[in-house]
Parts: structure tokens; C-alpha cells; sequence
């Protein structure tokens, strides 16, 4: 399931909750009301009150809970399946996009020449070059030299 989704199950969570504490709070100040003889100085009115502030606190924590879920961004990452059990996940987290496109298509093609890489995505060959350094330094590629030119392949 997703971040946002679970966010907005907890915010609906939290509303029902909201619902339920002033109804629950409406019938203890009819019992209240019912059963105490000092009337409207009875402490127990007192009582209701702090119970009241304290699960609407309670609610409040549980609302902004949602709305983390909501707004925070989850981490882009790249389920890759190897076999039929075994799958290998790449975290594009801190790539630039440039580096993204590289990789969804190394994931989609397993291989592929650099000449090729720099024709699709329209960019030079010192800049194709720097990209793929930083990632296999950051030990996401491989490349293998093949003739005049490299295949990149993702790291196994």
C-alpha cells in the first residue's frame, strides 16, 4: 500500500474517532446530569472535560500522523527480477534524472552499448561518460569493453 493512502486511511481513522469521543462525551454529560445532586458545580462535569481535551489530543497526534503519510515523498527504487524467486532492488534516491533514464533503460534492455545510450538520450559522449562513472562508482553499472566500444550492464 501506498504512503498516501495509508495517510488518508489514518486521517479517516482519525475523523471516526473524532465522531465517536463527541458522542461518547454527549451521553457522560447526560448520565452526569441524570445522576449527580450537586448540579452544575459537580465535579464530575470536570472530569468529562479533561477526558474530552485528552482524547481530542489524542486524535490530533493521530491526524498529523496522517498527513506526514500523506505529503511525504516515498522513495523512487527499481524492482529488478532476476529469476523466479530472486529480484534485485535499485534506490534511484540522490540520482539526477539523467541517471534515471539510464537506468530504466539498462532494466528494460539488460544491456546496451554507450554509443547507443548517447544517442537516445541525445547527450555527449564526455557527459555520457561522466554519468556512467558516477554510477559505477556508486556501484549501480558495469561496464565491459567490447571492441571501440562499451556494454553497460546492471550490477549484479
Amino acid at each position: 500500500m501506498r504512503n498516501r493512502n495509508v495517510g488518508f486511511l489514518i486521517i479517516g481513522i482519525a475523523i471516526v474517532l473524532v465522531t465517536i469521543i463527541f458522542i461518547f462525551n454527549s451521553a457522560l454529560k447526560e448520565i452526569v446530569a441524570t445522576t449527580c445532586s450537586h448540579g452544575p458545580t459537580c465535579p464530575m462535569y470536570g472530569t468529562i472535560s479533561t477526558q474530552t481535551y485528552l482524547s481530542l489530543a489524542i486524535v490530533a497526534i493521530i491526524f498529523v500522523i496522517g498527513l506526514f503519510f500523506v505529503f511525504v515523498k516515498e522513495k523512487e527504487k527499481i524492482i529488478i527480477r532476476k529469476e523466479k524467486f530472486k529480484q534485485k532492488e535499485i534506490s534511484l534516491e540522490g540520482l539526477n534524472q539523467r541517471e534515471k533514464d539510464i537506468i530504466k533503460m539498462l532494466v528494460k534492455e539488460k544491456a546496451i552499448f554507450q554509443r547507443t545510450l548517447m544517442e537516445r538520450l541525445n547527450i555527449g559522449k564526455v557527459e555520457t561518460t561522466r554519468i556512467l562513472d558516477k554510477l559505477e562508482a556508486k556501484q549501480i553499472i558495469e561496464r565491459k569493453r567490447r571492441g571501440m566500444n562499451n556494454i553497460v550492464i546492471l550490477k549484479q
